[in-house]
């Protein structure tokens, strides 16, 4: 009876250690997921070629690696069905669940790929990778060294909200910026 008990612990505690994914069902692409709080994020940066998407200096590694840069309209649509773009607040909930927006970089950045030791502690498998950004004239920058993700919330006409982190900090940060700048996407689960 001990080693049955002793068995289906095991298996219970194997399943609770398997990561959770996603299947987009447009691509076939898996991505693994984590549950924060109250909240299913992509704990992987989006990778799906939607028109107007790009890979960093247009290579398909960097694709690989930290996923597609988009334009925030194409953002907005770029989730797989039953996933969408956060909002401001989504972005704020997920800040207050890891201990406040002063140390979410660090507890949310992964433990490597980060430049100048900047990596974080990734304590809670959101694994936030250093994607850089494009501009609307497709130049690339700050690869390594920090990541920026489109907030679905409007700033004004032309300006949209979006989220980052950087090497040299252990806080998370947003602000706004013209919707035309190519940023990465993490999708969070629609709530049910």
């Amino acid at each position: 009876m001990a080693f049955i008990l002793l068995i289906l612990l095991i298996a219970v505690a194997t399943a609770q250690a398997q990561p959770a994914t996603l299947t987009d069902s447009r691509d076939g692409k898996t991505y693994k997921t984590v549950k924060i709080g109250n909240q299913i994020w992509m704990a992987e940066n989006l990778n799906y070629d939607a028109s107007s998407s790009v890979c960093y200096e247009n290579k398909p590694a960097n694709c690989a690696t930290y996923g597609r840069l988009y334009n925030w309209e194409t953002a907005n649509k770029a989730c797989p069905s039953g996933w969408h773009l956060p909002s401001n607040s989504e972005w704020e909930e997920l800040g207050k669940a890891v201990g406040g927006e002063k140390i979410a970089g660090k507890k949310l950045k992964a433990k490597s790929d980060w430049n100048e030791n900047g990596n974080g502690m990734d304590e809670f498998g959101f694994a936030a990778l250093p994607g850089g950004y494009g501009s609307s004239d497709v130049d690339f920058n700050d690869v390594g060294y920090n990541s920026y993700w489109w907030d679905a919330s409007e700033n004004s006409a032309t300006n949209a909200y979006y989220h980052s982190m950087g090497y040299y900090h252990k806080y998370a940060n947003w602000n706004n910026l013209d919707k035309s700048y190519l940023f990465s996407v993490r999708c969070i689960k629609d709530y049910p």
